[in-house]
């Protein structure tokens, strides 16, 4: 089934958090939309797992929240203190009813991972589709503390290396997700605009 952005209401910053149906019911991030825990209802009776991209707050702020409605499991590279599963790179984790890889794609966040299937893939704030610098291909943020354009583009280049052709959809932490099916680019395309764009040292923000 498709994945559900149950965040797609909210009035506060967050990021998206999908919902993926099927053999293994799969939260992939939290956000911090107030009541997502409920929406999450709305849609399945039971939640498997909650699989993290990584740690920022926009990504876990409702987190305590869909753990304690839901027996599920808590899949995260980061240490937690609800963490059931250590993600590493190369894990494999079934997500809805796909099976992903884990690919380690630090730079955004050190703990940040992508999660790449053989249709889809879960790109947490390594790339997005759109944002408020670029309309087609951009990169997470690397002005803040911690942060590493660096490591970032050598994480890009990692998910372009292990993304398979077959992958037709990416469904990122902010922006829309990207379908090739109704677009003018291959998921491949748009992350290569992407990782150049961010080699070239363009600023995503204009005081970066």
């Amino acid at each position: 089934m498709e994945p559900i952005n149950v965040t797609a209401d909210a009035t506060e910053f967050t990021c998206n958090a999908y919902l993926v149906p099927g053999e293994a019911p799969t939260l992939v991030d939290a956000g911090t939309m107030p009541g997502v825990a409920d929406v999450v209802a709305d849609h399945v009776d039971d939640l498997d797992r909650v699989v993290l991209t990584h740690q920022h707050r926009d990504h876990v702020g409702e987190l305590d929240a869909v753990l304690d409605r839901f027996d599920a499991r808590l899949l995260a590279a980061a240490d937690h203190p609800r963490r059931d599963v250590a993600l590493r790179d190369g894990d494999e984790v079934l997500v809805g009813g796909e099976a992903c890889s884990v690919v380690e794609t630090p730079g955004h966040a050190g703990d940040h991972v992508a999660l790449v299937g053989d249709t889809r893939l879960y790109s947490g704030d390594v790339v997005v589709y759109n944002d408020g610098a670029f309309s087609d291909g951009s990169f997470g943020r690397t002005d803040m503390a911690g942060q590493s354009r660096d490591r970032l583009v050598e994480s890009l280049h990692t998910l372009l290396d292990r993304l398979p052709d077959t992958v037709e959809a990416m469904y990122p932490g902010h922006g829309d997700a990207y379908r090739a099916a109704d677009g003018p680019d291959s998921v491949r395309a748009v992350i290569r605009r992407a990782t150049e764009r961010a080699e070239r040292g363009d600023p995503k923000y204009p005081d970066e």
